[in-house]
């Protein structure tokens, strides 16, 4: 596979900043308030939808034979439900304490919603169906307009209608950008506030096209994490593993608990702060791993598994734990913005074939050294893959024979291997 055609960055640059609110009980409450009335706006306007849904699912609107079917109705889109916002505030005044670009905002989010679900995004990839929001399961509020420069102050931050909020402002705001959007996030352990950043005047980098010599091949695992074409080893951070035993007793602490009193309550936000402590430590080890990866200046080929896939076998526990969807999707979004390329190939055959002289090898799951009885390769199975995963982003075939000569001109230092 031939990667001729490198992609630039898509400008102006959008990033976003995430930091911890400090409130008081009387932002919390009003807060709380506005996330509620928010899901209340979300199921209703999503229930219009699928009411339409159900009475216009057929195209006839007429019977010639025993009864006349009524008319159809026109679909609620956002434009509809914008405007009748206008109602919602006559016969529910609290809503009138909302920001208006709030509450279209959470319209916004309903249509995406459903019609990802009718038409699918833009790859054409369909959603489930969506799901009405019961208590605690809406959990954000938007700011959609642009927050100026001159409402955010140290340590505080302004907002529309509420006034100003306290932050703990653990990194500066970067030179040059605007805050273009904010959201109020609620998390077990606190409130948070993400601001999306835009910067137009940053300089265009467009990544050079890989090659052997400015290319690493990884193999992600569960074995080791990661093992690179060099067989460098990631070790592996069984973050939910290691927490099992403390949360299986705080849920089952939790199911012993009599529902709606207030001790359950209490073992609830136990049991999701638990949860939380794992993710954070998860999320934290996949940046780290990026990081170390992208310090090299290189690009960065993997293989392009079907993770969904994989989350339903034998091996489920293990697959969501180590958390390789997440960790590809920073890998991207760190090597864009270090003017580098992630690039994915076919899994097809990377771990079977033979990265000295490009023959199969057949391999059973259990099997970790690579054996070659044709040219007497022999290595870890996950060094191999990643040999060849590297030769594949590059546009050559993993049989080395195959190579041309300019090719491997263009690498400095032939690997040990190939001495």
């Amino acid at each position: 596979m031939h990667y001729n055609a490198i992609t630039a960055f898509i400008f102006p640059m959008r990033t976003a900043y995430q930091y911890r609110l400090r409130l008081t009980k009387l932002q919390q409450s009003t807060i709380d308030q506005w996330i509620e009335l928010a899901r209340r706006q979300y199921n209703y306007r999503l229930a219009e939808r699928f009411k339409w849904y159900e009475q216009n699912r057929c195209d006839v609107d007429a019977c010639p034979l025993i009864c006349h079917l009524s008319e159809l109705k026109d679909r609620p889109d956002f434009y509809a439900q914008k405007r009748d916002l206008v109602n919602s505030k006559k016969l529910f005044p609290e809503y009138k304490d909302l920001p208006s670009h709030t509450l279209q905002d959470v319209i916004a989010r309903v249509e995406k919603a459903f019609d990802r679900w009718l038409s699918g995004d833009s790859n054409g990839s369909r959603c489930g169906k969506p799901r009405f929001k019961g208590q605690g399961r809406f959990r954000s509020i938007a700011f959609p307009d642009p927050v100026k420069p001159e409402h955010i102050n140290g340590r505080f931050i302004q907002l529309p209608k509420i006034g100003k909020l306290k932050m703990i402002q653990h990194r500066p705001l970067p030179d040059g950008f605007k805050v273009k959007t904010a959201a109020i996030i609620k998390k077990v352990d606190g409130y948070y506030i993400t601001l999306s950043l835009q910067e137009s005047s940053v300089p265009v980098l467009t990544p050079d096209a890989p090659t052997l010599k400015n290319t690493i091949g990884i193999d992600v695992g569960l074995k080791s994490f990661l093992v690179d074409d060099s067989g460098e080893e990631i070790e592996i951070s069984q973050h939910y593993r290691k927490a099992e035993k403390y949360l299986k007793r705080v849920q089952r602490s939790l199911s012993r608990k009599k529902k709606g009193s207030n001790r359950r309550k209490k073992a609830i936000k136990r049991v999701a702060k638990a949860h939380l402590k794992v993710s954070n430590k998860r999320k934290d080890f996949h940046y780290k791993a990026a990081q170390k990866l992208l310090q090299q200046g290189k690009h960065v080929a993997h293989e392009k598994l079907n993770i969904k896939g994989l989350a339903k076998s034998r091996l489920a526990k293990s697959v969501n734990d180590a958390g390789w969807g997440q960790f590809l999707q920073i890998l991207s979004i760190k090597a864009e913005k270090a003017g580098l390329l992630a690039i994915a190939v076919p899994p097809g055959g990377t771990s079977q074939n033979c990265s000295g002289c490009g023959i199969k090898v057949p391999k059973e799951l259990k099997d970790r050294i690579h054996a070659c009885p044709q040219c007497g390769l022999t290595l870890d199975r996950d060094h191999n893959a990643a040999i060849n995963i590297k030769y594949l982003a590059v546009g050559h075939s993993v049989n080395k024979a195959h190579l041309t000569s300019e090719a491997i001109a263009g690498v400095d230092e032939k690997p040990a291997l190939y001495a």
